[in-house]
């Protein structure tokens, strides 16, 4: 299993951007009658997202979310020698938009910079990545970014997935600090399950044809999508949530040593309210402690880590935190981590 710990790295400040586009899901009713909008909206607890427009992509909301941060703390760009871009809905197949996003917000041409493909433990993943990278005494700071257009996967005319998801980009500066002493993370993966949440259609393996791209009736509920649009099995997900993140939980807290009681906030990756909830009685931890930004922002899949930290904790990370997050999903991948935060700065978040 893949426990690490690792020592005198962290975050010095955290950035998101949003599209300025607001969906009512109360009032996204094109494809559906009113009663079985309301009926889905309040079971999942999804009341407003943001879509962006069609010529925006995921890099857009990451690049302004940099900015933002990076003209905050003042940072010298020569110093950001490594760039880490977390997305499955990146700009192109081909470059890595992490290269482009080098290019883009002026950094150095010795910036390492590149790629990870996944989803809702994404976050999770890219920070640990960075830690291990930072580890090794021979970077300054480090840019982690995230970013997700998911209103572009999913079909609106299928309810299982039409009311869920959101887009959002995410900024974080990570440094290495001996204030900010031991993390600890647990990453994890099943891939006897990726028919969970998956997208058949416009790879390698299916490319992009007229059949990929054909709409079709999927269920008896008159469910309607294409190929290269997401499909997601609510309950069997659920299921491998209540199954593997808490018995993850547990198996880091008793790698870090960890006490319950002096952890901050609990930070889920934002599924839906149900799932959370329930997640939260199960590891019964204080709800107090658990921040929700769901019904503002929708699922927006790796981003929403850090967009919950963003929206929900500005101005509450002052002095010492220590923070526990838990991603999971698309897969199946799941990770808890366990930091720490020292005066960690938190932007203000910005719309496009």
């Amino acid at each position: 299993m893949a426990l690490i710990k690792y020592t005198d790295v962290g975050i010095l400040g955290i950035s998101a951007c949003v599209p300025k586009n607001v969906i009512n899901n109360y009032e996204y009713t094109e494809y559906f009658s009113k009663e079985d909008v309301k009926d889905v909206v309040d079971k999942i607890g999804v009341i407003e997202r943001r879509f962006v427009s069609e010529d925006q992509c995921s890099s857009d909301l990451c690049f302004v979310a940099a900015e933002k941060l990076i003209e905050d703390l003042e940072i010298n760009k020569e110093e950001i020698d490594l760039l880490i871009f977390v997305s499955q809905t990146p700009d192109y197949r081909m470059p890595a938009t992490a290269i482009s996003l080098q290019n883009r917000l002026g950094l150095s041409k010795s910036t390492m910079a590149f790629d990870i493909s996944l989803g809702c433990s994404g976050f999770i993943y890219g920070l640990s990545t960075v830690y291990a990278f930072m580890q090794s005494g021979n970077f300054k700071k480090a840019l982690l970014l995230n970013g997700e257009t998911r209103s572009k996967v999913y079909s609106a005319k299928d309810r299982k997935t039409a009311f869920l998801f959101g887009d959002a980009g995410s900024a974080v500066i990570v440094e290495y600090n001996e204030k900010y002493r031991e993390s600890y993370f647990s990453l994890n993966s099943d891939g006897s399950l990726e028919d969970l949440i998956k997208i058949e259609g416009g790879g390698y393996r299916q490319m992009s044809s007229t059949q990929t791209i054909e709409e079709k009736v999927i269920d008896d509920y008159g469910n309607i999508r294409n190929a290269e649009q997401g499909v997601m099995k609510g309950a069997d997900v659920f299921n491998f949530v209540l199954k593997e993140v808490p018995s993850d939980f547990k198996r880091l807290i008793s790698f870090g040593n960890i006490n319950i009681a002096s952890v901050d906030y609990f930070v889920f990756h934002q599924a839906n309210e149900f799932m959370n909830s329930y997640l939260a009685k199960k590891l019964k931890v204080n709800v107090s402690k658990v921040p929700s930004s769901i019904a503002k922002f929708g699922n927006t899949s790796s981003v929403s880590i850090p967009l919950t930290i963003v929206s929900e904790l500005k101005n509450k990370l002052e002095g010492r935190k220590e923070i526990f997050l838990a991603g999971f999903g698309v897969g199946m991948s799941w990770g808890c981590a366990s930091i720490v935060l020292n005066d960690c700065f938190v932007s203000s978040i910005v719309e496009i």
